[in-house]
């Protein structure tokens, strides 16, 4: 039996580590459209970096309802999946500390500026996850 939980479990799940989260956005024509992205958590939104020609970000413009999952894939196997609504900012002044926060959880603290400011450029989006609904379960095959 699977066990709910708790808003800090979540959280501290999330924050766990490399995990990379699977965002799912809907294309133009309907089909659905699931990437991996490296994201930090601020709050209980998800921030993370893309491009702005990206098909997610297209997506995310026409249609600011995603979906992320982020799951541990070693038994008993755990999940949280973050529905949500998706906000863009280009402003680099912004995206800046986010996208080093983001260089260093996924690259080490000695890349962190390297990526951040690899990542913070023109070209470039922030986008904020502010969540609508979480499901997060542990110990799915417990």
């Amino acid at each position: 039996m699977s066990r709910k939980l708790t808003r800090d479990e979540w959280r501290a799940f999330l924050q766990h580590g490399t995990r990379t989260g699977k965002l799912a956005t809907v294309r133009r024509d309907g089909r659905p459209h699931v990437v991996p992205v490296w994201f930090v958590l601020d709050g209980d939104d998800i921030v993370f970096n893309t491009g702005a020609s990206t098909t997610k970000a297209d997506a995310m413009r026409r249609d600011p309802r995603v979906c992320m999952c982020v799951d541990d894939e070693n038994p008993p196997f755990a999940f949280v999946m973050v529905e949500g609504i998706a906000t863009l900012s280009d402003d680099l002044d912004e995206m800046l500390p986010y996208a080093t926060a983001i260089g260093g959880r996924y690259m080490g603290p000695d890349r962190a500026e390297e990526f951040g400011r690899r990542n913070a450029v023109s070209g470039e989006l922030l986008v904020r996850v502010t969540p609508t609904r979480v499901l997060a379960e542990a110990e799915v095959a417990g």
